[in-house]
């Protein structure tokens, strides 16, 4: 073990402890920083290999290369596919920092000591979350990480560092079992043994206090099949225990339903529902889209855009994914995206299970224990089905550790294999420069963008929420105006930074209507910088439309406004901004009031479409 190694270890574990404290990395403010460690955690793990001295060994695994095809498939996907490319680069990249990880661990980390390591600082982790998830059911209902406060529909269940309960769920289902199996360890010490039953313990009252039922489903179903597949002995031994393992399971949960309040809420409401109620929505998008694309899929990163197109009508809300990460990958990389992941996962599993090797290095690798990781990834997977996981960052590094982990153990690789200064240890070391190049010229600025420009969105947003003094809107939306400028010179190539620069200053116009007619230049042309790069998006069309009507040229609005109807026909938002329009010239206030009707049987609670039709009316002459 060298000093490498604990390097490697040490940098992963300070990325898993900022990420997974920071809302699980959702936010692109976190992900500054979650790029540079791993940049870093690659360019270290590089030139180790470039660097190592004569008396050093090491190989590439195999199983590290079965997923780089993927990886290469979607970037030719986001190069040439995705009508969306700045959101393809930003999914491509949180595919390639979970199959770094997974590459470093599977290669980098190896000895016992940074292995315990690691899956120790997961634990400690999962026992801080647990500890937040505490504090927010039992003492601030509404708190978060970060100074944000807890959406409405998720009081009451518990996330911890994370910003949605099943997120927390998640990361726990991954170290559950691993951890039961260390508190039944025999031969080994009682303190120890106690230790991680309590551990054990804690980490199961976290996931009650999530109320997630697709991870109590999931844990349920693996743990109900685990004596099957894991016991010894003869078949009807192994049947006989899955089926008093069933019988548990079913025991636990029908009394979590009779003791814990929202727990019973929650099932009475999945019943009332027939199962779920807003996710079949999203699903459907999702096959519709790969249904319409179904070798390369819809492009990288576009689920949440080409979505508009299926929108039902009394569907509102903003998906960003399907929740089924399985659906996401066919809707956005197609069916040669799907295999080339899922099938490479699918082959490396093959691989380990046809070759698992007898011999135990490390208690990380007796059998037990891998047949418990086995059972967390299987949990973990499950919930896949009904969540986004690997687009939470937190939760797909902490995948990919427990599956290299595993994959260390089921398919063991021979390490005596000499390494002298060689043009592979040269290109090692150009890789490591280069990796660095990459993070200080290309994905350090993308996030750092985009950083700036979701806090100036998201500060915007704020003011159609409250009714700030004029002070307060006109110093935020000069904040708003700053920051986005220098979001799109640091990343000029993210279309939704010019559109929001578009709506920004659109909305400056407020503050200085003396200088309309400037300002709805100067949006026109920043909205037409975001139609450049795309034109599928709706919004970049209203951006453009609002800016050519502050300059009075209404037919060429009308056009743009059309637009967005025309890719999003059944969005409550676009055929407000029409309506809006269209209300601009008392001549069309017929249709601006079919318009608003139309807007409001759409998302009836829509005050801004309520206010708007009472203005309408209003003005409405009299036959």
């Amino acid at each position: 073990m060298s000093p490498w190694e604990w390097l490697q270890t040490a940098l992963l574990l300070v990325n898993l402890g900022w990420t997974t404290l920071c809302l699980g990395g959702f936010r692109p403010e976190t992900m500054v920083i979650t790029s540079v460690l791993n940049g870093l955690l690659l360019a270290v793990h590089l030139a180790d290999r470039a660097l190592a001295g004569e008396g050093r060994v090491w190989r590439t695994h195999p199983a590290g290369w079965w997923l780089l095809p993927f990886l290469i498939y979607a970037a030719v996907n986001v190069l040439r596919v995705t009508p969306v490319p700045w959101l393809g680069w930003r999914d491509w990249l949180g595919w390639a920092q979970m199959i770094l990880v997974f590459w470093v661990v599977l290669n980098g980390i190896r000895s016992t000591s940074t292995r315990t390591a690691l899956f120790g600082g997961l634990v400690l982790l999962a026992l801080v979350a647990v500890g937040l998830a505490c504090y927010q059911r039992f003492v601030k209902p509404d708190w978060l990480m970060m100074g944000r406060t807890q959406a409405n529909q998720f009081i009451g269940r518990a996330s911890g560092s994370f910003g949605i309960p099943n997120s927390l769920a998640a990361l726990l289902l991954l170290l559950i079992p691993p951890l039961a199996i260390l508190a039944l360890r025999q031969g080994k010490g009682a303190v120890w043994r106690l230790l991680a039953a309590l551990v054990t313990l804690t980490l199961v009252f976290g996931l009650i206090l999530t109320i997630s039922r697709g991870a109590y489903l999931a844990l349920a179903l693996v743990l109900a099949a685990w004596p099957a597949f894991a016991a010894a002995g003869p078949w009807w031994r192994r049947v006989g225990l899955a089926a008093l393992a069933g019988l548990a399971v079913i025991v636990a949960l029908g009394s979590l339903y009779l003791v814990v309040p929202k727990v019973h809420e929650r099932i009475l409401q999945m019943k009332a529902d027939a199962g779920e109620r807003t996710r079949p929505i999203m699903w459907r998008g999702a096959w519709l889209i790969f249904r319409d694309h179904p070798a390369w899929g819809g492009g990288a990163g576009s689920y949440n855009v080409l979505f508009e197109k299926y929108r039902p009508e009394g569907y509102q809300d903003e998906p960003l994914w399907p929740h089924d990460d399985y659906l996401n990958t066919l809707s956005d990389y197609g069916a040669v995206g799907f295999v080339l992941f899922f099938g490479g996962g699918a082959g490396v599993a093959w691989r380990g299970w046809r070759g698992r090797a007898p011999r135990a290095r490390d208690w990380l690798d007796e059998p037990a224990m891998a047949g418990a990781m086995v059972a967390g990834l299987a949990a973990f997977g499950l919930q896949l089905l009904l969540e986004f996981h690997f687009k939470i960052p937190a939760l797909a590094m902490a995948f990919a550790v427990i599956t290299a982990l595993l994959v260390q153990r089921a398919w063991p690789m021979d390490d005596a294999v000499p390494v002298a200064w060689s043009m592979a240890k040269g290109a090692a070391l150009l890789a490591a420069l280069g990796v660095l190049l990459a993070l200080g010229f290309w994905v350090f600025p993308y996030y750092r963008g985009e950083a700036l420009r979701y806090a100036a969105r998201q500060s915007i947003n704020r003011l159609a929420t409250t009714d700030p003094a004029p002070a307060v809107e006109r110093a935020t939306l000069e904040g708003a105006r700053a920051d986005l400028n220098r979001a799109v010179q640091w990343a000029p190539a993210n279309a939704q930074a010019w559109a929001d620069l578009s709506y920004a200053t659109s909305l400056w116009a407020h503050m200085e209507p003396a200088q309309s007619m400037e300002l709805g230049r100067k949006a026109e042309e920043t909205a037409g910088r975001a139609l450049a790069l795309s034109e599928v998006v709706p919004e970049f069309w209203l951006r453009r439309g609002v800016a050519l009507d502050m300059q009075g040229r209404r037919f060429e609005a009308g056009e743009d406004f059309v637009q967005a109807l025309a890719l999003a026909p059944a969005n409550a938002h676009v055929w407000f901004y029409e309506a809006y329009h269209l209300g601009l010239n008392p001549s069309d206030m017929a249709m601006a009031l079919a318009a608003t009707d139309f807007c409001l049987r759409l998302d009836p609670g829509n005050r801004e479409a309520q206010s708007l039709r009472q203005r309408l009316a209003s003005s409405r002459p009299a036959h």
